[in-house]
């Protein structure tokens, strides 16, 4: 009896072990899925030139960006750079890659902005900081904050 015990817990344990190595090589299957975090504008010029040297040498990666408070200022409607540059050109660039350009609608309501301010390709999340969790912790995406 104790003998059947014990082979009983050794297929259990080596079932487990099992399991546990599947789980851990399906993590390396698939795209690679990053969130880029921008809270101030300031940055955005770098973290697209990030985005875009990213999907330079994995063009199969998935990109999000999340922005908000001062971050989703780059994504309104005629929005320059200090040089004077367009941003909406290197987000239509990215958009056309597969990146998503999420904003916050707290961000919105607490600035008292329009949906209809931010250009085409500006999708909106109830949360930006909640965007981040979810795609984290629910969809296994890498945080990165330039």
């Amino acid at each position: 009896m104790a003998n059947l015990l014990r082979q009983g817990i050794f297929v259990l344990a080596a079932l487990a072990a099992l399991a546990l190595s599947g789980c851990a090589s399906m993590r390396g299957m698939g795209p690679d899925k990053a969130v880029y975090h921008i809270n101030d504008s300031v940055n955005a010029t770098a973290v697209m030139r990030n985005v875009g040297n990213h999907l330079s040498v994995d063009p199969t990666a998935r990109i999000v960006i999340v922005s908000h408070a001062k971050g989703v200022d780059f994504l309104m409607e005629d929005a320059k750079d200090k040089n004077g540059n367009p941003y909406n050109i290197k987000v239509e660039e990215l958009a056309a890659k597969g990146v998503t350009f999420d904003v916050c609608e707290i961000t919105l309501k607490s600035r008292k902005l329009k949906k209809d301010q931010f250009i085409p390709e500006a999708k909106f999340v109830p949360s930006g900081v909640g965007e981040l969790a979810k795609l984290q912790y629910r969809e296994g995406y890498v945080y990165i904050k330039p």
